[in-house]
């Protein structure tokens, strides 16, 4: 019995020394770990708008195109020659400005689309505000009187916004993540792509707001130079379009619009408008020299392409045409290809050629690439000169072709070489006979058309 009690005396006392040990332990631990401040865990926001640089907006307008030249030019009549007279004025708050007078040859812009042709508005903004109220408008100048001798102006588009300094998006008409695109309005008459931002101490468009409260970004150091989580793209960029740039995302593999252009990519093509939720058709394109005197001009119309640009847009997708763009790359769009009589898709496949030496390297896998030349069937392809890629396409626009498709005026020949290209661009966004029968013409008889 004795022996018993002394065993589970020997265990009591173990067990106090357990506890005891654990006790100390415990409140040692509890002495030596970090204290909450008396304040709590809350995060403190700086409210500040721009301390560090005296506040203004700036208002860039990108690109303007006027969206009525498909309808002219499918419209007997010469309309289509009539080329639009326009200009822009930019509200912000109390304050207008007008571009009148200061663009193009005459003061306002005479042309279908003012691409290549930027302008900007710097508007000062009382320190600390924060939201402006911003108005972009389109103003037709038109022709009236009976031969035309008088005009008027008439506003075609109206686009309000609310800017917010804090965040630097803005809300209205356009918003981040709308339908179109943020800083990009399809409006019924005018296409307006637009960009608006704020003085910016480091110049990375990344206002000081979300630099202090969101990103904990210095706002003295420009990221867009900065690429934390190394995946290829940098802060600025990822933060436009809602990425965090503090997260790895597989930029190479990631095209959330799926119109075969990954993120990476996207980031390349930033400056010609890119989106990385909205889909984006690249074109280069290059003409053939004329066979002699007595020859039609082998090349991609601009009506041509403001056709196809225009029918693209009806469905959300954005057509973007290099036909010699100012600060393309060498080899980029508007060469005249030495004159070749008939190139064709099966025996040779003598396109290679272009597009191995007048197509951009840095294109390949972006841009499809359309050479219009002469073909004695007057038709066109589409080839894959590369491995099995479908980005190379040809069309003839000479005589034979103008038989082949019967187009015999100059708007004829331009509505045809359109539909003929927009055929083939067909063929490269996957619409093949074999999965799609009936959609090409086998045959190349006179009553055939496109």
């Amino acid at each position: 019995m004795s022996f018993d009690f002394s065993i589970r005396k020997n265990a009591w006392i173990f067990a106090f020394i357990f506890v005891a040990i654990i006790l100390i332990f415990s409140i040692a631990y509890l002495q030596l770990s970090p204290q909450p401040s008396e304040k709590g865990e809350e995060k403190v926001i700086d409210d500040r708008i721009s301390p560090m640089e005296n506040q203004a907006l700036f208002v860039q307008i990108l690109r303007i195109r006027n969206r009525s030249l498909m309808e002219r030019m499918l419209t007997h009549g010469n309309s289509w020659k009539e080329i639009p007279s326009f200009y822009y004025i930019i509200k912000v708050d109390d304050e207008i400005g007008s571009s009148k007078g200061y663009v193009g040859e005459t003061g306002v812009y005479t042309t279908w689309d003012t691409m290549g042709y930027e302008s900007t508005m710097t508007f000062d903004v009382e320190e600390e505000r924060e939201y402006s109220d911003v108005r972009i408008s389109i103003i037709e100048i038109q022709k009236t009187g009976l031969f035309g001798q008088k005009t008027k102006e008439v506003k075609k588009e109206n686009i309000s916004l609310k800017y917010d300094y804090r965040t630097g998006r803005w809300k209205g008409d356009d918003f981040f993540m709308d339908k179109d695109g943020m800083g990009h309005y399809l409006g019924k008459n005018y296409e307006i792509w637009f960009n608006i931002y704020q003085a910016d101490y480091d110049h990375d468009n990344i206002p000081y707001w979300v630099e202090k409260n969101v990103l904990g970004t210095d706002p003295s150091i420009d990221d867009s130079k900065l690429d934390p989580d190394k995946d290829g793209i940098p802060t600025d960029w990822e933060w436009r379009y809602g990425y965090d740039p503090f997260t790895y995302n597989a930029h190479e593999n990631l095209d959330p619009d799926i119109d075969g252009i990954e993120n990476i990519e996207e980031y390349k093509m930033r400056k010609y408008f890119s989106n990385p939720f909205q889909p984006d058709i690249y074109i280069e394109t290059d003409g053939m020299e004329k066979k002699g005197i007595i020859d039609l001009p082998h090349i991609f119309y601009k009506e041509s392409q403001q056709m196809i640009i225009e029918r693209f847009a009806q469905h959300g997708i954005n057509v973007y045409i290099d036909d010699g763009w100012k600060d393309g790359p060498i080899n980029g769009g508007g060469e005249l290809l030495p004159h070749q009589k008939n190139l064709d898709d099966v025996m040779g496949k003598q396109l290679l050629a272009f597009y191995t030496h007048n197509f951009a390297d840095e294109r390949k896998g972006i841009f499809r690439y359309v050479v219009v030349g002469s073909r004695e069937d007057g038709g066109g392809f589409i080839t894959p000169v590369s491995y099995n890629n479908f980005d190379a396409i040809y069309v003839s626009n000479d005589f034979n072709s103008v038989i082949t498709r019967l187009a015999f005026t100059p708007r004829e020949i331009r509505v045809m070489l359109a539909k003929a290209i927009l055929h083939e661009l067909g063929h490269s966004i996957g619409l093949m006979p074999v999965t799609f029968p009936g959609i090409d013409i086998m045959s190349r008889k006179v009553v055939d058309r496109y």
